[in-house]
């Protein structure tokens, strides 16, 4: 029996995609990754996933969990011809809310929108927010330890994660399915499957922290005169706001016009058209908070100052919507436009102004003419830095790698990281090679053989291939 024949039998039907069946699986959003396999793998139980990871170990054949395959750096589809993509789709039961404990079970495939409508009037949350919630899945969002508008108040995946089930690539099923907050009977096990991007295990369920829906919400959209402004107005509203700030976000005038001009709906509410933009926004559990004198008192006198040119504020949900989806289109928006080269950059907050400034020129130097969109959290200092070519020009000649490499090594001298929220993937390992401490990258490598020996599960992610058995001590 072949090892397609055991997994069609096991899987059923409905549970096993040939090959030739694979295309919606194969490439990754971006079309820069992805080979053919030997077919999709899509369990509907754990015991399933068990099952497909055990034949899979026992033919030494690859294994690439996948969940809305949103991700940006290749991590979730195959780096070669030939193996397994396991699909985490049809696990997608919301199971068990506990509202005394803020704490909600759901299985790996949950996609993050309709978890958002499942708790909508349970007076309850769930904080994360990304551009791509309505495919991104829980099990994803995991794996990636996925951030988002709403993480310097609420947190990262890993901040929000109580306890995970999770398949091992040699089939056992760990159980870590807690639902307390304190936990410290050893190693921290569900925090190293947030960020391992399948590398690790497959996770299947997990506990999520929720926390009090609001009651009371402001969103505002301001037109700032240069991103030093922006930074410093930040800074003020944080100073003032405090903790019913929810989101701090930017975005430029470059990033704007591609969305307007190629997504259709978009609409710009203000009359004056500026180079940065601010979307502010504050929530709070009583209504007797003046989240809106706060808001608005500020905004008057950054106008006054002149800091800010123009400004709104949304007075409806449909209002508040329609100003969250001028930065949430934008990478779309960029991808219709033409070529694009995505980089996912943090710094210290602080640092932000002085990393666009130092950016901008070094990218100027390797490329003249190159459009620069950086767009992202003003609140935690994570910026999405995506390069248009110059125009007229249809791509960077050549030019791709040693802009990565600049961008790269100067948020790492200004103790930034070069992978704020996309992970390393298939795409930045040989950038993470070169620009962390060969201690730090031994110890992953190690970490990875300790979890996978026979290198099954995603090879080729976070680690080279040749490193999965581990590094020679130093």
């Amino acid at each position: 029996m072949t090892l397609e024949h055991d997994l069609c039998s096991l899987l059923g039907s409905k549970g096993w995609v040939s090959a030739a069946e694979s295309e919606p699986w194969r490439r990754d959003w971006l079309d820069r990754h992805g080979e053919l396999p030997l077919g999709v793998a899509r369990p509907a139980t754990t015991d399933e996933t068990a099952g497909v990871l055990a034949l899979c170990a026992a033919a030494n054949v690859p294994v690439t969990p996948q969940g809305g395959n949103t991700n940006l750096t290749g991590a979730a589809v195959l780096g070669g011809a030939g193996g397994v993509i396991l699909s985490m789709a049809r696990m997608d039961r919301i199971e068990a809310l506990d509202d005394a404990g803020a704490t909600i079970q759901v299985e790996a495939g949950v996609v993050l929108s309709r978890l958002h409508s499942h708790l909508e009037g349970t007076g309850l949350m769930f904080p994360i927010h990304i551009g791509a919630e309505g495919s991104a899945q829980i099990g994803g969002l995991i794996a990636t330890n996925a951030g988002g508008s709403h993480a310097f108040r609420f947190g990262m995946m890993q901040d929000l994660v109580f306890g995970i089930e999770a398949v091992l690539p040699d089939g056992q099923v760990w159980n870590g399915l807690r639902r307390v907050q304190k936990d410290n009977a050893g190693y921290q096990l569900r925090k190293l499957f947030c960020g391992s991007e399948g590398t690790l295990g497959v996770v299947t369920r997990a506990v999520l922290k929720l926390s009090p829906a609001p009651v009371k919400r402001i969103t505002a959209l301001l037109a700032v005169t240069h991103t030093a402004a922006a930074i410093a107005l930040a800074a003020r509203y944080r100073a003032v706001a405090g903790e019913f700030l929810t989101a701090l976000e930017f975005f430029s005038d470059l990033g704007l016009g591609m969305a307007l001009d190629t997504i259709p709906g978009l609409s710009f509410p203000l009359e004056r058209r500026a180079p940065v933009y601010m979307l502010i926004e504050a929530a709070a559990g009583s209504e007797h908070v003046p989240l809106d004198a706060i808001l608005e008192e500020m905004m008057e006198r950054a106008i006054q100052s002149g800091d800010v040119l123009d400004g709104t504020v949304a007075r409806s949900e449909s209002q508040r919507q329609a100003l969250w989806r001028l930065p949430e289109e934008q990478p779309e928006g960029q991808k219709r436009s033409g070529a694009q080269l995505k980089h996912d950059i943090s710094v210290p907050p602080g640092a932000l102004s002085e990393f666009l400034e130092r950016a901008a020129v070094e990218c100027e130097k390797l490329l003249s003419g190159v459009q620069i969109n950086a767009f992202g959290h003003l609140g935690d200092g994570n910026v999405h830095y995506n390069l248009s070519p110059p125009p007229g020009q249809p791509g960077f000649v050549g030019k791709d790698h040693e802009l990565a490499e600049a961008l790269g090594r100067l948020a790492t001298r200004m103790d930034g990281s070069f992978a704020a929220e996309d992970g390393l993937g298939r795409a930045k390992i040989a950038l993470a090679d070169r620009l962390r401490d060969p201690v730090e990258r031994r110890l992953m490598a190690r970490i990875k053989s300790g979890f996978d020996p026979g290198g099954i599960l995603n090879p080729g992610v976070i680690v080279a291939e040749e490193e999965n058995c581990g590094f020679d001590p130093p």
